[in-house]
């Protein structure tokens, strides 16, 4: 079963540590980063996709991050 998510953030080192630790969790970079400026706040927004192939069937009580 893949399952998707979207990590988003600030463009902050956060953002990097954020993608680093899905990976090392065994998710797999989904398409290219997207970025775009939060004109309410002043900041650049990141975001990327994720997947990963668990071997559970998907539920929507799953929590994606714990998978």
């Amino acid at each position: 079963m893949l399952i998707y998510r979207l990590l988003s953030d600030d463009d902050t080192q956060a953002f990097c540590h954020k993608v680093s630790l899905a990976l090392s969790k065994g998710w797999v970079l989904h398409g290219s980063p997207a970025y775009a400026f939060d004109a309410a706040r002043g900041v650049m927004r990141c975001a990327q996709a994720v997947v990963k192939d668990v071997p559970t069937p998907y539920h929507p009580e799953m929590r994606l991050g714990e998978q």
